[in-house]
This record gives C-alpha cells, structure tokens and sequence, in this order.
C-alpha cells in the first residue's frame, strides 16, 4: 500500500499543486489510515478495504480524544485518497463516498491566458515523432478539457477523426464521447501517421501516445514534459496537465459557454464542481478591470 500512498502523493504535488506542508499533512493521515487498517483490521491490499474498517478508523480516532477539527481532516484525507484510487482505476468503488464530506475553503486553480496556451502549443512545433506527439497531446488536453488519466489512457480504437469526437472512459468508468477541434484533429491525424509509427516497438500496443520506449506516456513523463515546455515558453506559473483542462473550462465560460455544457463537456458528476470556474472568471475579470481602467486605482 506504500506504492499507493507515494502516487497519490504525486498527484497531489503535480496535479492538485497543494503545498509540501498540506501533503505532508495529508499523507501523515494516510500513514495512520493504511497503518490501522493492516494492524486492527488484517487487511493488506486495499481492495478488501471496507466501509466498517473507515468507520472503526475514525472511531479509534475519537477515542484517542482527537478533536473533531483535527477529526474533519483525517476524513477528507481519506475521501480523497480513495476518490483518487477509484479515478485510477486501483479499486472498484469509492467507499467513503457515503461519508459526509467535511466543509473546506477550496483553493482557486492556477490558469493560463490564452496567449499562454498558444505559447506552450508553439514550442511543440517540429517535425520529429515526439514534437509530434507532444502537440497532439497538448491540443486535445486542452482542445477538450480532459483529465490527465483520460487523455493517457486513450487507445487508438477511441479516436473517431471523421466522427469529429474522441471516446473517454472517465471517473467511475463513465463513458462520454467529447468533440474534437479542427486542430486537434489536424495534431492527432499528422502524429498517428507520422509520429506514433516510429515509436512504436510493440506491434499491438493500443495506447495512442507513447513514450520514447514505446511504451504508454505516463503522468510523470507528461508533466515533465509541461514544465519543460512553460520554461522554454517564458512562462511563470506552475503548470500541470490539470492547468491546461482549468484553462479550457475558464476560457470557454468567459466566452459564453452555457455552465451546464461545460459540466458534460467535463464529466463532472455534478454541477457544483463546475462552478468553481465561475469563481475564475469573476477573479480574472476584477484583475483585467483593475489593470485597465484608469481610475480602478488610486494613484500613489
């Protein structure tokens, strides 16, 4: 269970871009979790984790006279770590999924201007299989808002290039099929053709984009990948492939997109999680108005 604990640690470094001291925070509680649960419940592999071994965690807290502040948080570190696990396919279910979540301030993502993306997508331009690669891999991330998971797990049985749309196997294996841009199909058509075929060591691999080995691009791989290309792009923000999907969300919802298109077009469950983009844009429209205007400030 260490392996599980060090990727979603990971995850939270990259992906979520929380602090060292709140994944510290966070990752100390899952110690104890995985911890209780092998020592007081024999349970070694986390798929045989159930809803009563959370429960009797949390119980044995209680006991201890943990305070329910301190409490609150061991149990949204627990949601999500298993919410994490089941985006990850490395169990079948969520099982805290019942338990009430505990009332967090959230943390606005870190996002992009659009002359940033297009910065970023600029210096994928070359011709060699990975530069190939590299652009279809940025276009369709932010051409379609996909999570970091769905776009590395995509095989080229998914592509649908005439269909105009890429299928995705999304969270709790819910499958929905999401557009493609004029070019994202235009990156996605050139690298199949003349990218993937010189990276291809396994005849049968299905997985759209690989790695220099042939093998499937992992997340590591590709947020190396990202941070190399915001350097090389004079970009100073810390960006992660979830950058590229809030950029996506924001830009379309400043355009005029309906919120309840940009949740389908996400995949979000439910619509409270989209309306955190709302929060962006409303942020980033107060910044643009106290730049611009001439009598936004007073003058010093």
């Amino acid at each position: 269970m260490i392996y599980l604990k060090n990727l979603y640690g990971y995850y939270l470094k990259h992906e979520k871009g929380l602090s060292d001291n709140t994944i510290t925070a966070y990752l100390r509680d899952i110690d104890q979790y995985l911890a209780f649960v092998q020592k007081y419940r024999g349970k070694r592999d986390i798929n045989y984790v159930e809803k009563q071994d959370i429960e009797a965690f949390l119980k044995s807290l209680r006991n201890k006279g943990l305070s329910a502040k301190s409490s609150s948080r061991k149990l949204s570190s627990l949601k999500g770590f298993h919410k994490f696990l089941l985006m990850e396919k490395l169990t079948d279910s969520d099982i805290t999924s019942d338990f009430e979540t505990p009332k967090t301030t959230k943390k606005l993502p870190e996002v992009l201007s659009v002359e940033e993306v297009f910065a970023l997508i600029e210096k994928t331009s070359g011709s060699s299989p990975l530069d190939l690669r590299n652009q279809a891999l940025l276009e369709l991330i932010y051409g379609s808002g996909l999570r970091v998971s769905e776009l590395l797990n995509i095989k080229v049985q998914d592509i649908h290039l005439t269909g105009l749309y890429v299928r995705i196997e999304g969270k709790g294996s819910k499958e929905r099929h999401v557009p493609l841009g004029e070019l994202s199909i235009s990156a996605l058509t050139k690298y199949l053709a003349e990218g993937r075929p010189h990276l291809l060591k396994n005849p049968n691999a299905t997985y759209v984009f690989l790695n220099q080995y042939g093998n499937r691009l992992s997340r590591q791989g590709f947020f190396k990948l990202l941070k190399k290309l915001g350097k090389d792009a004079g970009i100073d923000k810390d960006i992660s492939p979830h950058t590229l999907r809030h950029s996506f969300a924001t830009h379309l919802l400043e355009a005029g997109v309906d919120l309840r298109m940009l949740q389908e077009l996400l995949g979000h469950e439910d619509i409270s999680t989209t309306q955190i983009y709302t929060h962006i844009s409303q942020k980033r429209l107060k910044e643009a108005y106290l730049r611009a205007h001439p009598r936004a400030k007073e003058e010093k």
